[in-house]
């Protein structure tokens, strides 16, 4: 028989797992399916084409519509470039906090969804509990799409969903929409002694730069209209975060490299947002091109992240606001799988422990009277449920 884990010790395993978004997460995801096979739970995966990655999902209870998702991430950010005092890999408990990578954001929620389907199928429920662990959450929410596709194909329909991003345990009901493009800025080498003659990539990728930072003043001057002004920041972000080109310091740079990425407020579409940074980069390419044909600017989307949006009377945040008494009005301008559950028809909500400060920090910590307090929402969501006692 299949030894009962807590939450404390599911955190552990699951930490173990270096599941950094750039590498295989499916030595976690062989884990948690053999886990959860030792109580008769069947897994399905939505796997990669390459079949390097997979999200794994579960149902428990009868096989019936109108049961609860509990949806987390398996992947990590990466601890390279960061001091860590502890070994990122391994739960270290010191002064009432979990550290290590992931504990925050968000294995600790995953731990806790485990022991509740695990619970949820040995105890017996009246209505289902469903268990999902999206790949490549933190590169754009790239995993879900798919995997609640292949949920929709596999599993009876749930009514709502409850990601567990780190909320302090309490009901968020908004986030930011976003999308990110790749862009590959193609110019034309010379030595840097003529550089009039040539096309240099950098350079003209700093223009392009230029022009998100002076969008983001214009967006941060303006009046924030609606519900926008909930948000922190209450205005649509332009985000440049990663670059790279050049061959050497007395050549013109011959590629360059670099992402952007929009956090937009309701109201504004990241189709909106796409279009204006297209307009820009068609710009900035006509003047390179005028210089020399061969010039070119490329640009291709990677990741579409609908916001979530507050729903009047919605399922899932009455729920969790009946279990855990908190009526606060919260919303965050970070983006999760929610959007995407609540854009496939589940009501959706935010509620899971931890500080979102926490996330992506060197020591990530997770305090322990937070998962504490998941696991009493794990246990009234039971009872919600129509469990027995355990």
């Amino acid at each position: 028989m299949t030894t009962i884990l807590d939450p404390r010790a599911l955190l552990e395993r699951l930490v173990a797992f270096p599941t950094v978004s750039s590498e295989s997460n499916l030595e976690l995801v062989d884990w948690v399916e053999e886990y959860l096979a030792g109580f008769g739970i069947a897994c399905h995966r939505d796997l990669t084409e390459d079949g390097r990655k997979a999200s794994l999902f579960a149902h428990a209870g009868p096989r019936e519509d109108g049961g609860i998702v509990l949806s987390g991430h398996s992947d990590v950010v990466p601890v390279e470039g960061q001091e860590w005092t502890f070994d990122p890999w391994t739960v270290t408990e010191r002064d009432g906090k979990l550290y290590g990578r992931g504990t925050c954001d968000m294995k600790g929620f995953d731990a806790l969804a485990i022991w509740a389907l695990v619970e949820a199928s040995r105890r017996g429920v009246a209505r289902p509990l469903q268990l999902a662990l999206s790949r490549d959450e933190e590169i754009g929410c790239v995993g879900a799409p798919p995997m609640i596709r292949a949920m929709r194909d596999t599993v009876p329909m749930a009514s709502a969903a409850i990601i567990g991003e780190p909320s302090m345990m309490k009901a968020v009901t908004g986030h930011k929409g976003g999308a990110g493009f790749h862009v590959h800025v193609e110019g034309v080498e010379v030595h840097s002694s003529i550089m009039h003659t040539g096309v240099n990539a950098i350079m003209e990728s700093a223009e392009i730069i230029a022009w998100a930072n002076r969008v983001n003043e214009v967006n941060r001057a303006a009046e924030p209209t609606g519900t926008a002004a909930v948000f922190d920041p209450s205005w649509t972000t332009v985000h440049v975060g990663q670059i790279k080109g050049g061959t050497a310091h007395n050549i013109t740079a011959g590629d360059c490299w670099f992402g952007v990425d929009f956090r937009t407020v309701p109201g504004q579409t990241t189709d909106e947002w796409g279009g204006r940074l297209r307009a820009e980069l068609d710009r900035v390419e006509a003047g390179m091109k005028a210089v020399d044909p061969r010039a070119a600017v490329h640009v291709e989307p990677y990741f579409a992240l609908p916001g979530l949006k507050p729903e009047d009377g919605g399922e899932a945040e009455e729920l969790v606001r009946r279990i855990t008494g908190d009526n606060s009005t919260n919303v965050v301008s970070y983006g999760t799988d929610a959007g995407h559950f609540q854009e496939a028809g589940y009501s959706a909500v935010i509620c899971g422990p931890g500080d979102i400060a926490r996330a992506h920090q060197a020591d990530e910590y997770l305090e322990i009277s937070q998962l504490e307090a998941g696991r009493r929402f794990m246990e009234d969501l039971l009872r919600e449920l129509g469990a027995g006692d355990g």
